[in-house]
């Protein structure tokens, strides 16, 4: 495993710092990595923090948004945001251990979803492998969510392409007793671009 391009930020942090990374989602021991990381630079973990979609106010279900933020994070081949979210969030999105390993398959079995849940895995493809979505898409989708619903997916996709570009170009190192997204090779985050949306 290629070791962290940058280290977390020691402490004792500045209180701005040190405010900000109170507001964060925290691990057994505060703040997780990337954040620690990320504030080195008190402007993009003010910003990062202001973007952030884990709110209680987003109009989509914690399950649908957490198939959207596994599926983006296995696209992008970001082990660390992967296990991260599985560890944390998997469980309160009633998520199956199959489902879970599901998120990082080439081809989503259908068999394990129900027809909302594949077009949500359908959308983070098609972001993440097209830079669109094609009309077919945005019909189904339209006739299930409302655009207020629509908008926050697409920006739950965009959002976790950045934090997997935080992550993989820092190579933060996993969280400890958070698993590793299947089949990653952590000296190489390719794209992944033999999967595609069918």
């Amino acid at each position: 495993m290629n070791a962290a391009r940058v280290a977390p930020l020691a402490q004792p942090w500045p209180p701005a710092i040190a405010d900000i990374l109170s507001r964060y989602p925290q691990g057994p021991e505060g703040p997780i990595g990337l954040f620690r990381t990320l504030a080195h630079s008190e402007r993009t973990l003010r910003k990062l923090g202001n973007s952030g979609v884990l709110d209680r106010e987003s109009p989509i279900s914690l399950r649908h948004r957490e198939i959207l933020i596994l599926r983006t994070s296995a696209n992008c081949r970001c082990s660390y945001e992967w296990g991260v979210h599985v560890s944390i969030f998997a469980a309160k999105a009633r998520l199956s251990p199959a489902q879970i390993a599901d998120t990082a398959a080439a081809y989503p079995d259908s068999a394990l979803w129900s027809e909302d849940d594949l077009l949500l895995l359908r959308l983070a493809d098609a972001l993440h492998y097209q830079n669109g979505i094609d009309d077919s898409l945005w019909q189904a989708i339209g006739e299930r969510w409302n655009i207020a619903q629509l908008l926050e997916m697409l920006l739950t996709c965009g959002f976790y392409h950045t934090i997997a570009y935080f992550n993989n170009a820092l190579r933060i190192e996993q969280e400890p007793g958070t698993p590793m997204l299947p089949g990653h090779d952590s000296r190489n985050a390719a794209s992944g671009a033999e999967r595609h949306t069918t």
